[in-house]
């Protein structure tokens, strides 16, 4: 009986040592939802993953990212109302203006057109992040970072007159997205608008429905307008940019150190899709080159008199931004 009793011991103690490597692979101590709007391929999909990857290792696997690409959790209005709620926990989506249209702020036009300004304008601690952060955590939501994707330009049929000139009408009709920022924006560069559905650009440059596309930057253009656009120029008269954004309901109960970590990694990640846009900029002008588009680029000094143009327009905005956040706009970001 003695010789079964330290038998069924040793069977214990064994069980007991095989199960330590397990214990060690527990369940981490924070598990974050990231939703995201684009496709698993996509770049800024990659800057989610890799937040996600660098988040676990410096945490030694305590708190795990799941990343949920191609609006698995919804659109990214939806999504913006779910950190709201705190149903999810991150996400990296188009900035929403639904709610608070003062946030469709990094939509205006004319208030940079370089790369070096882009940098310090969008850096944490700059008066559009701050700003940014402010306005989202009034609904419960705090912002992290910007994710750029590019400049926007011109996609074309026709050649533009005079297209530093913004007293000159460029003589193409030019499809503009439909909102205020953008159809001021064109207009004060001398271009007359139209409004048409993104998913109907090709339709429209192919049939004369517009002449022009707004809206894109080199990278878009190439991918979806490449076999009907003859000239590209790129203005750069505004951005494409998305949001890093938590809810606040998470964030709070994050740790003083993991908060650190997370707005760290993505500060990171954010800086270095700055880095990332301008090199897709400039291999997507010289894929268009070699599909025989004609491509015409500018220096930030040439841009000025169209920022200037643009700038004029923004006292526009003050019904829907309200006066004073756009004097507040102005004395931060008025080109100079």
């Amino acid at each position: 009986m003695k010789k079964f009793s330290a038998f069924v011991l040793v069977l214990a103690l064994f069980a007991f040592m095989t199960a330590l490597p397990i214990a060690s692979h527990a369940a981490p101590e924070v598990s974050l939802r990231f939703a995201g709007q684009f496709p698993p391929e996509h770049t800024a999909t990659g800057y989610m993953n890799e937040i996600a990857k660098e988040v676990k290792e410096k945490s030694k696997g305590r708190i795990e990212i799941k990343v949920y690409p191609a609006n698995q959790l919804g659109d990214y209005t939806l999504v913006h109302q779910e950190l709201i709620k705190g149903t999810i926990d991150m996400a990296l989506i188009s900035t929403p203006g639904d709610i608070d249209p003062r946030m469709n702020f990094v939509y205006i036009n004319g208030y940079c057109a370089g790369y070096n300004q882009l940098k310090d304008i969008f850096k944490p601690g700059s008066w559009a992040f701050k700003k940014m952060d402010e306005l989202n955590q009034a609904l419960g939501v705090k912002f992290l970072g910007f994710n750029v994707e590019g400049f926007i330009g011109i996609a074309s049929t026709k050649p533009l007159k005079d297209p530093l000139n913004p007293k000159v009408d460029k003589g193409v009709l030019c499809r503009v997205p439909n909102m205020a920022p953008y159809k001021l924006g064109a207009e004060a560069m001398g271009f007359r608008t139209v409004t048409i559905p993104y998913s109907d650009l090709y339709t429209a440059l192919q049939t004369g429905v517009a002449d022009a596309v707004d809206g894109l930057p080199p990278a878009a253009c190439y991918t979806i307008l490449k076999d009907v656009t003859k000239y590209w120029y790129q203005l750069n008269y505004s951005i494409e940019n998305e949001s890093y954004m938590m809810s606040m309901k998470t964030w709070n109960k994050l740790k003083p150190a993991d908060q650190k970590l997370i707005a760290d990694t993505v500060a990171k990640m954010a800086e270095k899709s700055i880095t990332i846009a301008k090199k897709d900029d400039e291999k997507y002008m010289d894929l268009m080159r070699k599909q025989g588009i004609k491509v015409f680029t500018y220096s930030e000094k040439e841009l000025l008199p169209i920022q200037k143009a643009v700038a004029v327009t923004w006292d526009k905005l003050a019904d829907t931004m309200t006066k004073p956040f756009m004097d507040e706009f102005k004395k931060a970001l008025a080109p100079k």
